[in-house]
């Protein structure tokens, strides 16, 4: 398994910590977060540019990283 950009990865940890690794809660808290600025200050457009696309035709691929992230952290 590929190791997700770092800051991507805590970025996806950060907000599973703070709601948990349910969806759609985590979708939400994902978008508030990154709307909000509220890790590191990555918003939308740098969390894009990191591989992280919040976009509704990208929820596939987003749950696929969170997944990703979520089985590195336990690996730790």
């Amino acid at each position: 398994m590929d190791s997700l950009e770092p800051q991507l990865r805590d970025f996806i940890l950060f907000c599973v910590e703070r709601r948990g690794n349910n969806w759609p809660a985590l979708y939400d808290e994902m978008a508030m977060v990154a709307g909000q600025h509220l890790f590191r200050g990555l918003g939308h457009s740098e969390l894009k540019e990191l591989g992280l696309s919040l976009a509704v035709d990208h929820l596939d691929e987003t749950i696929q990283l969170v997944k990703r992230a979520v089985a590195q952290d336990q690996q730790v």
